[in-house]
């Protein structure tokens, strides 16, 4: 006979009568002719709930990861601090009617904000997809280094009874440099490029952290969904029967959909056993050009049109070292985790983007 306990300690109602009155719910488990009937303690089962309830404060929400990761964390019934530099700008992204579970807070804000989580999601950062002038390029690294920087001071200067639990805090695969032949894993070193050094910066401030918080570190890939990243600015070229290969299309395109990067830093957040460096890619990186195939293929259109990597350099100037220099990257970490990819294949990634599963 199978035991169903579904409370710690079972409380009956005062009065015992034939209608049997209880102050509990029953639920029933039945196995090999035996039933039994066992209370649930609704109480203690909200109790519990409430206590895994975190309250996380994520900088970069507007951003691509950032919207779907605050939306993920609000369906679990979490609380979510919106840490921004523009309060009108998050407002829009996150309009109060349909978002009343987050509290926007901006930059002198974040002290208390930051204090009054469990958690912190460290997202933000200029995007690198646009041609680099010597401003830009100091930009795309002083927003990842001074905002990690300002989050990890705020850590480290509260008392421990509101210090964070968790940071959650992003790099990227440009940490590697490129290869056409490496694989590369989370022990691998470092390149020697620009994106490589902004990486290597970014990331030392995050590890500056203190040493009772936890820190995951998440390198971060190519990240695909409609409404962002790379492709919200491919698609449109397909449709105009403009899409192929950037470059040569040798290329390594380390790619992840965005359902499973933000399904990873959620576990990041919530299991314990995620810390150190993680590696946020699909298992099967790609060809640029295989990439570009399957695309073409789930819009019904050619991929035959390359653009060469001289108008790619008249256009974005070293931004271009962006599309038309990759990197083999694996996810060791995750998968020795025990982390499931719902789209290990870009086919399939690209297939359910496209029909907006």
């Amino acid at each position: 006979m199978e035991l169903c306990r579904t409370a710690a300690a079972f409380s009956w109602g005062h009065s015992i009568s034939p209608s049997l009155c209880f102050s509990q719910r029953f639920s029933m488990c039945e196995s090999k002719g035996f039933r039994v009937y066992c209370a649930v303690n609704a109480n203690a089962s909200g109790q519990s709930q409430k206590e895994n309830q975190m309250i996380v404060s994520v900088t970069g929400a507007t951003g691509f990861i950032g919207r779907r990761l605050v939306q993920r964390l609000l369906a679990d019934n979490h609380s979510v601090h919106v840490l921004t530099r523009s309060r009108s700008k998050a407002r829009l992204t996150f309009p109060a009617k349909d978002f009343q579970g987050i509290i926007i807070a901006e930059e002198p804000e974040w002290k208390d904000s930051i204090q009054g989580s469990n958690a912190v999601v460290n997202l933000a950062g200029m995007p690198i997809s646009t041609r680099w002038s010597p401003e830009i390029k100091k930009e795309i690294k002083q927003s990842r280094v001074r905002i990690t920087s300002k989050v990890v001071d705020i850590i480290n200067n509260s008392q421990d009874e509101v210090r964070p639990k968790v940071l959650v805090s992003a790099s990227a695969i440009g940490y590697y440099g490129a290869s056409e032949t490496l694989v590369f894993r989370e022990q691998s070193p470092s390149g020697n490029d620009y994106l490589a050094e902004v990486c290597r910066e970014w990331e030392d401030k995050a590890f500056k952290v203190h040493k009772d918080v936890r820190l995951a570190l998440i390198r971060i890939g190519v990240v695909l969904g409609k409404d962002g990243g790379a492709l919200a600015k491919m698609i449109p070229l397909f449709n105009l029967f403009a899409g192929g290969p950037l470059g040569s299309g040798k290329q390594w395109f380390s790619w992840i959909h965005l359902d499973d990067i933000v399904e990873l830093i959620y576990e990041a957040l919530s299991e314990p056993s995620y810390k150190g460096v993680i590696n946020g890619t699909s298992p099967n990186p790609v060809r640029l050009a295989e990439m570009c195939n399957h695309l073409g293929n789930a819009m019904g259109r050619p991929s035959w049109l390359p653009v060469p990597e001289l108008a790619l350099k008249a256009v974005l100037g070293e931004g271009a070292s962006v599309v038309l220099d990759g990197q083999r990257v694996l996810p060791a970490r995750a998968l020795e985790l025990g982390f499931t990819f719902k789209y290990p294949y870009v086919k399939d990634a690209l297939k359910a983007i496209l029909l907006g599963n």
